[in-house]
């Protein structure tokens, strides 16, 4: 038997697409995802922890210090594939799971055009270069799980609950995941007041299903954010050096996320909800640098990145599947069996726009025998917004100043070299974004170390990298006393990386 309830859903499709849309909540989520920096450039650069503010000729600058353009004596083109391994370890209820995703990909091609001045050529102005590169500024390619054999304490049809209360009965198939709990039967509306008396059209909720589940949940992502950037860079008197870029980025993501609940003695056996987002989007930002000789051992740099201001796309869908123990559903006078319903494809258009960057650095150089390089940047992760026509925006942009907050990250290398030879190495520090204390530091760290060869016009460079970082993932967020009592896993990111830059000089 078909219920009232699927019927009614049937008939207000329309206004299920346009208010599942304005349900939505989670871009704050995006907002750091799609602004977290973290240093890219050639093996070279990664061999000495990412540091390259103020050291200049190298293909990095394009994208990183354009400033670093005004170096070049020569032209240059490189490129540089990678291979990376990304595991997770996800610890929920004191039970391990661990998960491994391999990245085969060509993170790095550019191109210098230099035009440098002949050493009698009048003037101050000494010539500059042109650089185009392609950049990979940061993939999402993971997956994560975590599984229980252990009774939650909570159930996620408390949070259809908690969610539900208070939103009328004709509203309520509006409401994304809610919405879908109510068409499944997950949760029902109170109809009957403590006397007896009929409720028209009900705003408050219960569930015959009364039990804590053992739960788990699988994690997908894949995508990246990618830029090409068009920069040059100039060279005065061989004491200062400026450089201006244009950096234009496009992003793909994408998850899927399997959720599942089983209970014994219920009358559900288990409850199941596989979300599906896509975003895609296209953004620009500016870039301007400096680097200053005050003497020939030292390179001093300062560079400003602009926010990138983002245009997105997202496409949205879910499922919920639940099995019910044949359960007679008195007020419907139906059986429960397996009852499933899905949202429509929900299509959204968002702004992002994320923080800028201030950066500093200094490198000290040891005669021909090497240098030391230290940078040092500011972000106010706060400081990201995102705007819409197709949704309500505040909630987000409050959490977003509500959890996000200022940091600093700092990264330090050096490389040493012996005739053709180049042996490096390097640390990095990406500091916590979120302004609150938690169980755990949400920084990440970087270590480096490679090396290279330098011929008159060919050199080959490897660097490794071995970063480590831990967060906080939360399925549903139950608050009790200000405190959310809903599941939250613990997972450690351990990203292993091997890159290779091959250079000509012509």
């Amino acid at each position: 038997m078909v219920s009232l309830k699927k019927l009614f859903f049937g008939a207000l499709l329309s206004v299920v697409f346009v208010g599942i849309s304005n349900a939505q909540f989670g871009y704050y989520e995006d907002a750091l995802r799609f602004s977290r920096f973290q240093s890219t450039g050639s093996a070279r650069i990664m061999g000495i922890g990412g540091a390259q503010m103020s050291l200049g000729g190298d293909i990095s600058n394009i994208h990183t210090n354009p400033a670093g353009l005004g170096f070049f004596r020569r032209s240059e083109f490189s490129f540089s594939p990678s291979i990376s391994t990304w595991t997770t370890e996800s610890n929920y209820l004191g039970q391990f799971q661990e998960d491994r995703t391999n990245n085969i990909s060509l993170p790095n091609f550019s191109l210098v055009i230099s035009r440098p001045k002949g050493p009698l050529s009048p003037g101050k102005f000494r010539g500059g270069s042109f650089g185009i590169s392609f950049n990979r500024m940061s993939h999402f390619n993971t997956r994560f799980g975590y599984f229980s054999d252990i009774q939650g304490n909570t159930s996620i049809i408390d949070y259809f609950l908690d969610q539900a209360n208070g939103i009328p009965e004709s509203q309520i198939e509006n409401f994304g995941l809610t919405g879908l709990a109510y068409q499944t039967f997950l949760i029902n509306p109170i109809t009957q007041d403590e006397q007896g008396n009929p409720i028209n059209n009900p705003t408050q909720y219960d569930s015959f299903v009364l039990g804590f589940p053992f739960q788990d949940e699988r994690v997908i992502q894949e995508g990246r954010i990618s830029q090409t950037t068009f920069s040059y860079g100039a060279n005065f008197d061989n004491k200062l050096f400026v450089g201006a870029g244009l950096g234009l980025s496009s992003l793909i993501y994408s998850s899927n996320k399997n959720y599942g609940e089983e209970f014994f003695d219920e009358p559900l056996i288990d409850s199941r909800i596989v979300e599906e987002l896509y975003i895609s989007g296209f953004g620009a930002n500016i870039n301007l640098g400096v680097i200053y000789k005050p003497v020939d051992q030292v390179n001093l740099g300062f560079n400003f990145q602009s926010p990138t201001w983002y245009n997105m796309n997202e496409e949205y869908g879910a499922t919920m599947v639940n099995f019910f123990d044949n359960f007679y559903f008195e007020p419907e006078d139906i059986v429960l069996g397996r009852e499933e319903a899905s949202t429509p494809i929900v299509l959204g258009n968002y702004n992002l726009n994320t923080p800028l960057r201030l950066s500093g650095g200094a490198t000290f150089f040891l005669g021909k025998n090497g240098f030391i390089s230290a940078d040092i940047d500011y972000l106010d992760y706060s400081q990201s917004r995102i705007n819409s026509r197709d949704f309500n925006p505040n909630a987000d942009n409050q959490e977003i100043r509500l959890l996000y907050g200022q940091t600093f990250n700092y990264r330090i290398g050096g490389e040493y070299r012996f005739d053709i030879w180049r042996i490096r190495g390097g640390y990095g520090y990406y500091g916590d974004p979120f302004q609150q204390a938690s169980a755990i530091n949400r920084n990440a760290q970087q270590y480096t170390g490679g090396f290279g060869a330098r011929l008159k016009k060919f050199y080959v460079d490897f660097a490794y990298m071995y970063t480590l970082s831990d967060q906080l993932y939360s399925s549903y967020t139950l608050i009790e006393n200000g405190v959310n009592i809903g599941p939250v896993i613990q997972i450690r990111n351990r990203i292993s990386t091997g890159m290779m830059t091959f250079g000509f000089n012509f």
